[in-house]
């Protein structure tokens, strides 16, 4: 079921509005705006290390909960590190297409329901 000429103009219309009243949130809307930053990297880095200085601290004192918050720590660090690298991977440039409306990509995902 497609939407009418008259749907279509209100939903084209108020596409138009809310990309003139917050363009911000249009741009969430449109992609992810996650980043790797150089600081989420190095934190990510600093955790594993952190954490690997504590596993040995536990192993040296013969103390089993501290090897096992150092393992947690570096584990915490590992899973950092790899959404901030996942982060970078997805804003590597891609082809370029040229840009679908709101109001398109709906219509195709509504197309594309039944299939």
């Amino acid at each position: 079921m497609s939407l009418s000429d008259r749907e279509r103009r209100l939903l084209a219309e108020m596409e138009a509005a809310l990309a003139t009243d917050d363009p911000g949130l249009e741009s969430k809307l449109a992609g992810s705006t996650m980043t790797a930053t150089k600081p989420r990297l190095l934190l990510a880095l600093a955790l594993v290390v952190l954490g690997i200085g504590v596993i040995f601290a536990g192993l040296i004192s013969k103390t089993t909960p501290v090897g096992v918050v150092g393992f947690l720590i570096s584990l915490t660090g590992v899973l950092t590190l790899v959404r901030s690298l996942g982060a970078v991977a997805k804003g590597a440039p891609r082809a370029k297409t040229s840009r679908k409306s709101l109001s398109q990509r709906l219509d195709e995902r509504w197309e594309q329901r039944d299939l």
